[in-house]
């Protein structure tokens, strides 16, 4: 009997299928939950023993559970450190997850370091020593689902991807919108923009998330659409101007020098430019300087030209005591001796001129930046906004991620804090400090858009996202949780609230990459996380040989990227893409996705192309070529196939895969329709 694909998702790997987690947190056992749902066996670490999980599956979940300090190299063999495929460091101290690191990497060389750590400098320097090493920071990154949560209806999820940003929305189609009656589903995909998702009216629909499409429907009113774009805004143009410009600057003087000089030059120029563009006082003195630097060039060659006698250093210093107000008294001396060309004495004349103007300059310029850093610790931030703005609960790491998202978007937005804050800190955003409950009372709720609560107090989260829907039922509510249990009953009881789990949208991440997927980002849609994914192609693995369709149908993405080995990067490629050694491939999915990819679990097509008589000779040529580029068939079969019409084509295809078949043999002039067996 043939496996379902769900069979398949549930058995365990092959070869290499052992995890191990130390530190056994909220987080820890989020990853647990979410390498159980890839099929993996887990060990866990943790220093002290516990008689309570907030997880209460774990211990079924867990292969071996061992207690000590995970530091120590024999804690990591009692573990299994030797045949373990990966181990995630996800301890709430830092230094004990990258002690931990390379106890790990010294006793397996070739384990996988998933490890939890904010010192991203620091980490990017561990990836190139350590190798197969990669670092999350668990608190960054569920914060764009918490801002976006409280940002809007329509925009569920943004990232950056080779430089671009990408937006994923979903709109609510009304009567005066474009598209509407106008448009069909398979016409709305461009090179860039893909559709996702698409709902009727009142129709719901369970996983899987994508691919369940039907793209001859004609778009009506109050259809739900969800689409992914290249975004064109100037979150994209700031996000980016580093990377053309050195881009550009290679182009013309890569020829002149080597790699590296250049790299290093290349970075010490763009980091000054942008230390001088930060301020105008710095820009002004940068100007008298090299202003400064050209009169000494020029007085020196002048001096030295017309007094061989003097030197080439006393002409320097010459040139430097005109510019100190030195005229007279050098002036006077060389009349005295040897009389001095008129033209000459005035040059003398404006360089004195000159250097008085350029130190006072200076001296005004040094003034104002110690006035202006004076006052700076006594600016006042700016006013609470009018009306629609969004109240920001609790500036931790979170939270000030969050706060700089919503800037992005520029979104008005109030901070609260329970203590003071640093001056610096958001400097553009109201704050109010304090006691929370009094700081609310200082603002008007019924005029607020929404409150995002991402203190570290679950109760206090959902004290405040009630009292802000008494106050203003209209409002957008985003509560931020660490217990899965305690999220799904909210979510019961609160429909009208957003209740994110920081730790379950952490951990399908860390899951992954433990697996050796490169998360490049995740969103929550229809709730459930996406995760971007990158993968790179090799000899033998479950995707080479295969058509984008296939990977997209057979396995429930999406792919966004597709690039060839030292090719360009194309967006939103097409289904017809073979996928070789090498290839580069970026992928919207789910964690049951990315565990069908891991066992080659591919959905079996069952659908079929009946194909009727074509209109012409000529179409039975290009109706071959049709069949060969869309169904990843031999040409000899398309050949005799288009030769015995009509008949049903015999390769099973998945149902998107066979419509599209019919859309293109009808741009041949070949009809056809499709079937299910």
């Amino acid at each position: 009997m043939t496996e379902t694909i769900a069979e398949k998702i549930k058995q365990p790997l092959n070869s290499a299928n052992s995890f191990i987690v130390c530190g056994l947190g909220s987080l820890g056992q989020s990853c647990i939950v979410a390498i159980d749902e890839f099929g993996g066996n887990v060990s866990g670490v943790e220093q002290n023993v516990t008689s309570s999980w907030e997880i209460p599956e774990i211990p079924e979940l867990l292969e071996n559970l061992v207690i000590g300090d995970c530091r120590q190299a024999n804690i990591l063999v009692n573990a299994g450190i030797h045949n373990c495929r990966a181990i995630l460091l996800v301890t709430s101290n830092e230094r004990v997850n990258l002690e931990t690191a390379f106890a790990a990497r010294s006793l397996n060389p070739k384990i996988r370091l998933i490890v939890r750590s904010s010192k991203q400098n620091l980490n990017d320097l561990l990836a190139k020593e350590l190798g197969n090493f990669i670092a999350f920071e668990p608190t960054q990154l569920p914060a764009t689902a918490f801002a976006l949560a409280a940002l809007s209806d329509e925009i569920m999820g943004f990232f950056t991807l080779d430089g671009q940003l990408m937006r994923v929305v979903q709109q609510e189609i009304d009567r005066t919108h474009r598209w509407c009656e106008v448009r069909m589903i398979y016409e709305l995909n461009t090179r860039n923009r893909r559709i996702l998702d698409h709902r009727s009216q009142n129709q719901e629909r369970d996983s899987p998330l994508f691919n369940q499409l039907e793209p001859d429907v004609r778009l009506k009113p109050h259809d739900l659409l969800t689409y992914i774009e290249l975004a064109d805004t100037e979150i994209s143009n700031r996000s980016t101007p580093t990377k053309t410009q050195s881009q550009d600057w290679t182009q013309g003087i890569g020829k002149l020098t080597s790699q590296m000089v250049w790299a290093n030059l290349q970075k010490n120029m763009i980091d000054y430019r942008n230390w001088l563009l930060e301020s105008r006082t710095r820009l002004a003195a940068n100007v008298c300087g090299i202003v400064v630097i050209g009169l000494i060039a020029v007085g020196t060659l002048l001096f030295r030209l017309n007094y061989p006698g003097i030197g080439f250093v006393d002409s320097i210093y010459t040139t430097i005591a005109l510019l100190l107000s030195g005229y007279g008294d050098l002036f006077g001396e060389i009349i005295n001796t040897s009389p001095a060309p008129t033209w000459l004495r005035f040059f003398g004349l404006m360089l004195t001129i000159s250097g008085t103007a350029l130190v006072g300059l200076l001296y005004g310029l040094l003034t104002e930046s110690l006035l202006s850093a004076r006052f700076q610790f006594l600016s006042r931030r700016p006013p609470v906004p009018e009306q629609d703005y969004v109240i920001l609960v609790g500036l931790g790491r979170v939270g000030q991620r969050v706060a700089k998202l919503l800037q992005e978007f520029k979104q008005p937005l109030v901070a609260i804090a329970s203590s003071e804050v640093d001056p610096t800190l958001l400097p553009e955003i109201p704050l109010i400090s304090g006691n929370i409950n009094s700081a609310l009372e200082k603002i008007s709720l019924g005029k607020a858009k929404g409150l995002i609560a991402v203190t570290d107090d679950e109760m206090l989260n959902l004290e405040l996202a009630m009292m802000t829907h008494a106050a203003n039922p209209q409002s957008r509510l985003v509560i931020r949780t660490f217990e899965q249990s305690l999220t799904n009953n909210l979510a019961q009881l609160l429909p009208y609230a957003d209740v994110l789990c920081a730790n379950s949208i952490s951990a399908e991440a860390f899951a992954a990459a433990a697996y050796g997927e490169n998360v490049i980002s995740l969103f929550r849609l229809n709730n459930q996380t996406v995760l971007v994914t990158e993968y790179f192609v090799e000899t033998g693995d479950t995707l080479e040989g295969l058509i984008l369709a296939e990977v997209s149908y057979g396995y429930g993405v999406v792919p966004i990227l597709y690039q060839e080995p030292h090719g360009k990067a194309k967006l939103m490629p097409i289904d017809d893409i073979r996928l070789g050694n090498g290839d580069r491939l970026v992928v919207l999915a789910t964690i049951k996705s990315l565990k069908a990819i891991e066992v080659r679990a591919l959905l079996e097509p069952s659908w079929y192309v009946y194909i009727e008589q074509p209109l012409n000779k000529e179409a039975i040529f290009e109706g071959a070529n049709v069949i060969v580029r869309v169904c990843n068939c031999p040409m000899l079969t398309a050949r005799l196939m288009m030769e015995n019409l009509p008949c049903r084509l015999d390769i099973p295809l998945y149902k998107l895969q066979a419509q599209r078949l019919v859309r293109e043999l009808i741009k041949a002039q070949v009809s056809g329709y499709i079937i299910q067996t």
